[in-house]
């Protein structure tokens, strides 16, 4: 089995597109960064847990932490384990009866769980090969979400100029089935270029 890295929360930023949010989190021992885009309903559950506001009735996450404790259900841990396409995939590590079990989960659900649950998070070495970014010490938090959303953005707005408006179409569905609003609003920018 491959070494785990114990990943943290670095912080938590609006997107360049409405309803998008970047979650950066970064290894314990080591300078690479891990940014996650999640949707807007899973940033506010993890900032709401961060900032330790508590709402009038219980949020989704709120409730699932209620079930679970009611039942006996402890998550352990939170392993990001798999990237497919640019999508992170992530399982909840629980323990029932005395048995481990593995619950297959979106990775901002799981976070959002983790910070109620106070468990660890980890990813895999390949992963953070492939997809963590190391961030000049120097700048600030704000400034290292700028960096990143500058860098996606060029990326993606290159890449899109050169597909046709057929190819445009299937990435823009492709964007909503996977929940990455922030690649389906470039997307969607780029198809408006088109037919203005």
């Amino acid at each position: 089995m491959a070494n785990k890295i114990k990943l943290h929360i670095v912080g938590l930023s609006s997107g360049q597109t409405s309803g998008s949010y970047t979650l950066i989190l970064g290894e314990d021992n080591g300078r690479r960064k891990l940014p996650i885009i999640i949707g807007s309903f899973e940033a506010q559950a993890i900032a709401i847990e961060i900032e330790k506001i508590v709402p009038f009735r219980p949020m989704t996450h709120d409730l699932f932490v209620n079930f679970c404790r009611s039942f006996h259900v402890e998550i352990l841990e939170i392993l990001i384990y798999n990237m497919v396409d640019g999508v992170f995939h992530a399982k909840l590590i629980c323990e029932y009866e005395g048995e481990i079990r593995e619950i297959d989960a979106r990775t901002s659900d799981s976070i959002a769980l983790a910070v109620r649950f106070k468990c660890p998070i980890y990813t895999y070495e390949n992963i953070m090969t492939e997809a963590g970014m190391i961030f000049n010490e120097d700048l600030t938090e704000d400034d290292m979400f700028n960096e990143y959303q500058t860098k996606e953005t060029k990326l993606s707005g290159n890449e899109l100029s050169k597909l046709s408006i057929e190819e445009l179409e299937y990435q823009l569905k492709e964007a909503l089935n996977i929940e990455d609003y922030q690649k389906a609003a470039l997307v969607r920018d780029e198809l408006n270029k088109r037919k203005k």
